[in-house]
């Protein structure tokens, strides 16, 4: 199992410390480093400048949000980014949801959201992959424009630059059955929301399938700690969140994998306190049982307990949630104890 730094989007301001952060790592041989965005800073930029002051540290979107973007606008960041990186970058890629989608980016949310992704990697695949002039014709991205208010005049393209690495990683953030199951089909790995080792066998069904070598790569909040109780509070108010404020109340996504993990009265509760302006009641409602599984909070010999859990349930990837220089040595030692090989890409 390989260790990856999560350094997220930012709140507020840029990071002070970011480039210092990523530097360590690096150091210490964490094996990739991931941003991501929402409604203020993009993925691409933060890694592009984490790019340029580091040297062998592999670079993750987690994730780069597909309504931002036009596919080819992605595949562009890509092809552009992993040539200036010399081949470092992993394209991780997520629908969101209806909320964003809509009140965010002001475009419809699809109705089909596996069709909807399945041709948006296929349209990035085929623009870094073939070489050819592309035509494509889908229910939502065709290539030439095909619509009726178009002029007509789209011609077949190809990149102008030829890519780096045709056949450059791709991860998908996906949290349905369905959508988890097209993931291990069509990408080479896979960001979960959340990861129990103690519930694997939610997934175990949809990833029946997935191919030798496909990544399992979930964000994790870690905390080198004596007293678990703030650090648990932080995972708490992150699900709190998650739950009650990441989608509407009939088609919150996150809700409805914390639900099938076993948690259904309890997501009711913390919804429902969320939206009645109630936050710490909302947060004080989140299982510290299910805080801690999907978590690495406690002593060195708590966390060294969870990480061989973690791995040995099947993650290839975890991506560590934290900006404490202790625990994110403490895990490469604990990590590289185990027999891992953290220095480097792979």
């Amino acid at each position: 199992m390989r260790l990856g730094l999560a350094v997220g989007y930012w709140t507020r301001q840029p990071p002070q410390d970011l480039i210092p952060l990523v530097q360590e790592a690096e150091r210490l041989g964490y094996h990739s480093v991931w941003t991501s965005e929402a409604w203020g800073s993009d993925a691409f930029t933060p890694l592009t400048w984490i790019a340029a002051h580091t040297s062998t540290i592999e670079l993750g979107t987690a994730i780069a949000q597909m309504a931002a973007r036009a596919p080819a606008a992605t595949a562009m960041h890509a092809l552009t980014l992993d040539h200036l990186s010399g081949g470092r970058l992993a394209l991780g890629l997520g629908l969101s949801g209806p909320q964003v989608v809509e009140g965010w980016y002001g475009r419809p949310f699809p109705r089909s959201p596996l069709t909807a992704t399945r041709e948006y990697v296929g349209v990035i695949r085929a623009m870094l992959g073939s070489g050819r002039p592309l035509t494509l014709d889908g229910s939502y991205y065709g290539l030439p424009y095909p619509g009726p208010d178009g002029t007509g005049l789209g011609k077949p393209l190809r990149p102008a630059v030829k890519p780096l690495r045709r056949d450059l990683p791709i991860f998908l953030g996906a949290e349905g059955p369905k959508n988890i199951a097209q993931t291990a089909a069509i990408a080479d790995g896979w960001l979960p929301l959340y990861w129990s080792p103690e519930r694997r066998d939610v997934y175990a069904e949809s990833l029946r399938d997935a191919p030798e070598g496909f990544r399992i790569a979930p964000m994790v909040y870690a905390r080198l700690c004596e007293d678990p109780g703030p650090a648990l509070f932080q995972v708490k108010a992150m699900i709190s969140f998650y739950i009650g404020g990441m989608g509407a109340k009939g088609a919150n996504f996150h809700a409805n994998l914390m639900a099938r993990m076993g948690f259904a009265s309890e997501v009711a509760r913390i919804q429902e306190l969320f939206l009645a302006g109630r936050p710490d009641e909302s947060i004080a409602s989140v299982p510290d049982d299910f805080a801690h599984e999907i978590s690495l909070i406690g002593s060195r010999d708590r966390i060294a307990s969870r990480l061989a859990a973690f791995r040995d349930s099947g993650v290839t990837d975890l991506l560590i949630t934290s900006k404490d220089l202790p625990t994110l040595r403490t895990l490469a030692e604990l990590n590289l104890g185990a027999g891992a090989s953290l220095t480097g890409r792979h």
